[in-house]
């Protein structure tokens, strides 16, 4: 099966979604093709991140080469609310490919909505990342409104599915599209990448001056107000009852916001130890020399790296965290609260060994069980072929 994948927010050195799905199924025997936005306009997420997009064009040449995947970037004029603008060229280049499916991520952008308006030249098939709590502004009630009275009915009108990515039924209630076409396909990790490892653990704590009994609590992300930065900082600004040490991988934005986050950071009791934003491929290393893996605000798909590499997570509650560490896998805490978020990362910390081992070991069962996106892929392809079969049966 020759799929293309259509993904404006694509970039080869960080792990959203389409980077590990389009290289595990390439690996099980599927030709996979990313056509994506212009070098000089990579999405604006990745700027919170620093990211410039220098790198990008021997990110692109890696990725190619190490997973057999062909990436194909189309002029890109801009973006409009964080939705890109890309040239109608796309069409052309999808065309060119000669696709048996194209799967267009994010079924909110700009560019899906294209598509749906597009003449059915494939069979085509979408998906959704978005969660019912993420949507809140007054945009977003029009722009709903106008998704349910337009795009719903094409989605309906042609049988097409629109994958949850999260356990979340924001596409239902929100854009009101019917539950038998939007199937649910968790994220997951790259197993191949993320796994446990004594190794590296030594060697990261020795390099980094760490002692092997030591508490290590890390953080990977950004350090903005979306996600809770501030209130991070907060959290380990006195000392705990134990020693712990933080490792935060992740640049304060450069504002008075990031550089509150910075200073406090500073000045907190307990050591704290500085990394920037890494690639993707070279984070593995920080979930493995850690005891615990903390996410101050929302959720991330950073969460199945963490478990896969059998750490345990604690988060704030919310409809999906708290499915996600109800495994005795990890914790939640009370949102906002830094009281309830110190107390659940000091019970880790007090913890004893058996009780450790316990949750390493169920985090790492939790991923084998069905977030391998080797598996995942898989559950992608079969909605992938369905989505043939009824564009076949349409003619």
């Amino acid at each position: 099966m020759k799929i293309v994948y259509v993904d404006e927010t694509f970039n080869p050195a960080y792990g959203y979604q389409s980077n590990p799905l389009a290289k595990f199924q390439q690996r099980q025997g599927h030709e996979v093709v990313i056509v994506t936005v212009s070098r000089d306009q990579l999405h604006p997420v990745y700027r919170a991140f620093g990211d410039s997009g220098e790198s990008l064009e021997r990110d692109d040449e890696v990725y190619e080469a190490a997973t057999g995947v062909k990436i194909i970037r189309v002029k890109t004029r801009g973006y409009v609310k964080n939705r890109a603008i890309i040239s109608s060229a796309m069409f052309k280049v999808v065309r060119a490919q000669k696709p048996d499916v194209v799967f267009v991520h994010c079924a909110e952008t700009l560019t899906a909505m294209r598509f749906l308006l597009h003449k059915k030249e494939w069979p085509l098939m979408l998906d959704s990342h978005m969660l019912s709590m993420a949507s809140k502004s007054k945009f977003v009630v029009v722009f709903e409104s106008l998704y349910r009275l337009l795009f719903r009915r094409i989605i309906e009108r042609n049988n097409l599915y629109v994958v949850r990515t999260q356990d979340d039924d924001y596409v239902n209630t929100h854009l009101g599209i019917k539950k038998e076409l939007t199937p649910f396909i968790s994220f997951g990790t790259d197993t191949i990448l993320f796994h446990p490892s004594d190794e590296a653990r030594k060697k990261f704590r020795r390099e980094n001056n760490i002692a092997e009994d030591e508490f290590v609590v890390v953080y990977t992300g950004k350090l903005t107000e979306a996600k809770g930065g501030k209130f991070l900082a907060e959290v380990f600004k006195d000392r705990f009852e134990v020693p712990v040490t933080l490792v935060c991988v992740g640049t304060p934005p450069n504002n008075d916001y990031g550089r509150d986050v910075k200073r406090i950071l500073d000045e907190s009791a307990n050591r704290v130890i500085m990394y920037p934003t890494q690639k993707y491929m070279d984070l593995a290393k920080f979930y493995q020399m850690a005891d615990l893996s903390i996410f101050p605000k929302q959720c991330s798909m950073s969460f199945y790296d963490a478990q896969a590499c059998g750490i345990p997570v604690v988060s704030e509650d919310n409809n999906v965290n708290r499915e996600r560490c109800s495994h005795n896998n990890g914790a939640n805490f009370e949102p906002g609260s830094i009281e309830d978020f110190r107390k659940k990362i000091g019970e880790f910390a007090l913890a004893d060994n058996d009780m450790r081992e316990t949750y390493r070991y169920n985090s790492r069962r939790y991923v084998e069980d069905g977030f391998d996106y080797a598996d995942i892929a898989r559950e992608y392809a079969h909605f992938l072929e369905k989505s043939i079969e009824v564009f076949r049966n349409s003619k």
